[in-house]
């Protein structure tokens, strides 16, 4: 006699995919990044989610070598929106996909704030990511004072329909990931609590609704990022519409890395 399993009603019915991103930021050398590889490599083999890893400009050639057949992808973490040119220091969306990249992110509240990038600098880096054959993955996110201020909305519309201005629904159907960072919770321990995070992600989709359709905006993967460690990332995971997640100091570490992968509702529905 044989005994089917019960599913388990606690997790929410879906039909995306779920995705977990490393930022490091100005962190590993090529050593480091390779040694850590090692460690994340095999246990991607057995987990069900995706994973990506966005390294340092100098390790995504190697890293893209050593995780070539793996289900570990590995993308960049910024790039200039012209094609080519006389800008000293900067790395081109062809360049990336040269040396392997298959994502990278853009606006990320760091270069935002530190580097004074505007929704309009974004935007084109969007389409030229697209063009070059990368993945944009979009961060967008209220600052401490917008939050208190109850402009999270008005903030995070105005983000994404400058940042998407000119994308047509074929370039941005399942080719862009977004992930909503709140300023007031990266790297200050202060995670937005998953409810939260939920209503602000029906609410951006709701605006991929109103520019891009239905169908579109159901299928857009929207991750969390800021604060996010092992103790906290199931809250997140659990809510309908959080697909993944970034995450930035956690993702230094294989071991806390890896408990977040391993955590038991990263499955695809």
């Amino acid at each position: 006699m044989t005994h089917e399993s019960t599913p388990d009603t606690s997790m929410p019915v879906r039909s995306r995919s779920r995705l977990i991103v490393g930022n490091w930021k100005m962190y590993k050398t090529i050593d480091q990044a390779l040694s850590f590889l090692d460690k994340i490599i095999p246990l991607a083999k057995d987990v069900d989610c995706k994973v990506w890893l966005s390294v340092p400009f100098t390790a995504i050639k190697p890293c893209a070598d050593k995780a070539k057949d793996s289900k570990v992808v590995i993308g960049a973490q910024n790039m200039n929106d012209a094609a080519e040119g006389a800008f000293t220091g900067e790395v081109a969306a062809s360049m990336l996909h040269d040396a392997g990249a298959s994502f990278v992110i853009v606006g990320h509240s760091e270069r935002r704030k530190i580097f004074s990038e505007t929704n309009a600098f974004i935007n084109r880096k969007v389409k030229r990511a697209l063009a070059s054959k990368l993945t944009p993955l979009l961060c967008i996110g209220e600052t401490f004072e917008e939050h208190e201020g109850q402009h999270t909305k008005e903030v995070l519309k105005k983000q994404l329909v400058e940042c998407l201005d000119g994308i047509s629904k074929e370039e941005f159907d399942g080719k862009v990931v977004v992930a909503y960072e709140p300023v007031w919770a990266i790297g200050t321990g202060k995670a937005a609590t998953p409810e939260i995070v939920e209503q602000v992600h029906l609410f951006c989709r709701s605006v991929f609704t109103e520019i891009f359709g239905k169908e579109a905006a159901e299928k857009v993967l929207l991750l969390y990022g800021g604060s996010v460690t092992p103790d906290n990332a199931n809250g997140f995971l659990l809510q309908e519409n959080v697909d993944g997640l970034l995450i930035g100091s956690c993702s230094l570490s294989s071991e806390s890395f890896a408990k977040i992968l391993k955590l038991r509702h990263n499955v695809i529905f």
